[in-house]
């Protein structure tokens, strides 16, 4: 697995931008900044190599007594989110504790990043929400089993029902990570950055993003392939005629 460096940010909303080729872009707006470096860790000391962010500054009246007296240690206020972020030994080694992040750091615009956040949640649900079921027919001989979820088991053999078998529960609210996603736009004035496309998460939640793991270069797919011309003749009339010969 790859370890690449990233910040902890909040999501702001969605919005829209235009591209230079005057694409219409929707965009979600990340704050990713400032982040603090307020710890690391050493495979000598800890038995692996990682470097420890905080985001989003808290009153000290709202921070426990344990998180006081680490901070105090590192001269840094509290931070209402820390996360640590797995780092090879010699890239850790090139920050310092109180070192403050920016999004100009790390990141550049038009590359792919990994995106973490807390879906939203949606509460308890029954299979059809939860799993796209069908449900049962509306027939004049179906009563009160619409969307209901079925048969789960057998009497006789597991006599049990199986682990994973998709029922009714909760729904959202778990971690989920989208990985490849275009970084289209850094702004460091404002320690924001502008992802094409969703994220997971509502609005003002906590994520944390980094520098894909998977790619380097950020491709669309069914982007800059050329176009397979129609040998009909009248597909091809009708083509021109649009503007789009």
């Amino acid at each position: 697995m790859a370890l690449k460096i990233g910040l902890l940010g909040k999501k702001i909303g969605m919005t829209q931008v235009f591209a230079d080729d005057g694409e219409a872009v929707p965009v979600t707006v990340i704050q990713t900044g400032p982040c603090h470096v307020i710890g690391t860790r050493t495979a000598e000391r800890d038995g692996y190599s990682a470097l420890v962010l905080g985001f989003d500054e808290k009153p000290v009246r709202l921070a426990t007594k344990p998180e006081i007296g680490a901070m105090k240690e590192n001269g840094l206020k509290p931070q209402r989110f820390i996360r640590e972020l797995r780092l090879p030994a010699e890239e850790v080694a090139k920050y310092q504790v109180g070192q403050v992040l920016g999004p100009k750091d790390v990141f550049a615009d038009n590359t792919p990043i990994d995106v973490e956040g807390t879906s939203k949640g949606k509460g308890y649900q029954g299979v059809i929400k939860r799993h796209h079921m069908s449900g049962m027919t509306r027939a004049h001989g179906t009563h009160e089993y619409f969307r209901h979820g079925g048969s789960i088991g057998c009497r006789l053999t597991p006599q049990r029902v199986h682990k994973g078998k998709r029922m009714a529960g909760q729904m959202g609210a778990e971690k989920v990570s989208v990985q490849n996603l275009q970084l289209l736009r850094v702004m460091p004035d404002e320690n924001v950055i502008l992802v094409r496309g969703a994220v997971p998460g509502a609005a003002n939640d906590y994520v944390v993003v980094t520098n894909a793991a998977t790619r380097t270069v950020y491709k669309r797919k069914g982007v800059g392939k050329e176009e397979v011309r129609s040998k009909n003749p009248l597909k091809a009339s009708k083509k021109a005629a649009a503007g789009r010969g």
